[in-house]
C-alpha cells in the first residue's frame, strides 16, 4: 500500500517550505507499511519524561556480538545475526532461531544516548533536544523602514519577561 501523495501539493498552501517535510512523511508512512507483518521480535517504547525515550526490544538468545545497532540519516536500525549451526541434531526443535531487522525513524531532534542487553532485553536509551536556532524567538519591531535592522530577534528565555 502507497501512500496517497495527491494532498501534498494542496497542503503547500498552508506549509510554507514544508514539501521536505511531507516527503518525509509520505517516505515513512510507505516504510512502516513495508514492515507492518514483521512481528519479530517484540518491542515498547517507553516515553520516561518529556525528552526521554526507550526502545525495549525482546532479543533473548542474542549475545552482544549478534546485536548491530546503527544510525543513519535520521532511520535506527538494530540487526540481529543468528549462528546456528547446522550439524547439531535436535529431537524437538521449538525456539526459532532467526535473524531480524527492526528499523525506527527518528525525529531530526532525537538522538541516541547509549543502548544496553540485560537478560536478553535491548534497550536504546534516547533523547529529544531543541537547539538554539528552533527556540521561540520574540521579535523586535522597528520604527524605521530597514530592511535588515542590527537587532532583529531576541531568544526567549524562561522565566524572562520584558
Amino acid at each position: 500500500m502507497k501512500f496517497d501523495t495527491t494532498m501534498i501539493p494542496q497542503m503547500d498552501r498552508y506549509f510554507v517550505g514544508a514539501d521536505r517535510v511531507m516527503k518525509r512523511l509520505a517516505d515513512i508512512a510507505d516504510q512502516s507499511t513495508l514492515m507492518m507483518p514483521i512481528k519479530y521480535p517484540p518491542y515498547n517504547i517507553k516515553k520516561v519524561d518529556e525528552d526521554r525515550y526507550v526502545i525495549e526490544l525482546a532479543v533473548a538468545g542474542f549475545g552482544k556480538s549478534e546485536i548491530d545497532i546503527q544510525l543513519q540519516e535520521g532511520l535506527l536500525s538494530i540487526h540481529g545475526k543468528c549462528d546456528s549451526s547446522e550439524s547439531t541434531e535436535y529431537l524437538y526443535k521449538g525456539i526459532a532461531e532467526r535473524g531480524f531487522k527492526r528499523e525506527f525513524t527518528l525525529a531530526d531532534n532525537v538522538e541516541v544516548k547509549s543502548s544496553s542487553l540485560v537478560n536478553g532485553m535491548l534497550k536504546i536509551f534516547l533523547e529529544a533536544f531543541i537547539p538554539e536556532e528552533k527556540k521561540a524567538k520574540k521579535i523586535k519591531i522597528d520604527d524605521e523602514d530597514s530592511e535588515y535592522p542590527s537587532q532583529a530577534a531576541e531568544f526567549l528565555a524562561e522565566g524572562k519577561t520584558k
